[in-house]
C-alpha cells in the first residue's frame, strides 16, 4: 500500500475515532472514501456470482434431455438389446421397459445380468429406483429410447419439435432415429454416440 493510501486510511480512521466517541457526524469524505473502494468489489463481486448461476442452470437445462408431454401408450413389457458402437470397440446392454401404475418402469444391466441403472418416470420427472447410483449416460439413453419408441399417430403431441419422414425420425440438435422395423433401429444423439437397438425375446439376463 502506497504512502499516501496508509495516510488517508490513518487519517480516515482517526476521524471514526474521534465520532465515536461523542458526535453523530461521522465524516463524509471518509465514508465516501470508504464506500468508493468497498463498493465496487462488492458488487462486482455479486454480479459475476449471479452470472455465474444463471449460466450453470442454463446448462443444466440445455443438458436435460427432453421428455414427452406425457408418457406415450407403448406395447410394454419390451426387453431391448442396446449396442453402443464405436470405432474399435462395442458395449451391450439389455433395457427392461416395464409399466409401473401411472408410470414407466427402466432397467439396464450388463449382459451378465448385472444392473447398470434403474429409473421410474413418472409426471415427466426421473426418480431413482432402488439404490444404484445416478447414471447419467443411462437416463439420457433412455430419454432418446422413449422419444424413439413413441408411436407415429402421438409424436407431434409429445415432441412439438420434432418432425419424421419415412424411416427416419429426429428431435433437432438432440437426436436422429433411423428405423428398420419400429423396434429396430439406429439412434444417433447430439454427443456424437451411435446405438443400435433391436428387440428381444424370452427372459431378461
Amino acid at each position: 500500500m502506497s504512502i499516501t493510501r496508509r495516510l488517508e486510511y490513518s487519517t480516515c480512521g482517526s476521524e471514526l475515532a474521534r465520532d465515536s466517541g461523542g458526535s453523530a457526524n461521522i465524516n463524509a469524505e471518509c465514508i465516501a472514501a470508504i464506500a468508493s473502494k468497498l463498493a465496487p468489489t462488492g458488487v462486482v463481486g455479486v454480479l459475476r456470482f449471479l452470472l455465474f448461476a444463471v449460466a450453470l442452470l442454463l446448462s443444466a437445462c440445455t443438458s436435460r434431455a427432453p421428455l414427452p408431454e406425457k408418457n406415450p401408450d407403448l406395447p410394454l413389457p419390451l426387453q431391448l438389446h442396446i449396442q453402443l458402437l464405436k470405432p474399435d470397440d462395442r458395449l451391450d446392454w439389455v433395457v427392461v421397459i416395464q409399466r409401473e401404475e401411472t408410470g414407466i418402469r427402466w432397467s439396464m444391466m450388463d449382459l451378465l445380468g448385472i444392473p447398470q441403472a434403474r429409473q421410474l418416470l413418472n409426471d415427466k420427472t426421473w426418480h431413482a429406483d432402488g439404490l444404484l447410483p445416478p447414471n447419467p449416460q443411462a437416463r439420457e439413453l433412455f430419454a432418446a429410447l422413449l422419444f424413439a419408441l413413441t408411436p407415429d399417430d402421438e409424436l407431434a403431441a409429445n415432441y412439438p419439435g420434432a418432425w419424421q419422414h419415412g424411416r427416419q425420425r429426429s428431435l433437432p440438435e438432440r437426436w436422429d432415429v433411423r428405423y428398420t422395423q419400429p423396434q429396430n433401429f439406429e439412434l444417433m444423439t447430439a454427443n456424437g454416440a451411435t446405438y443400435q437397438v433391436t428387440p428381444l425375446s424370452g427372459e431378461a439376463p
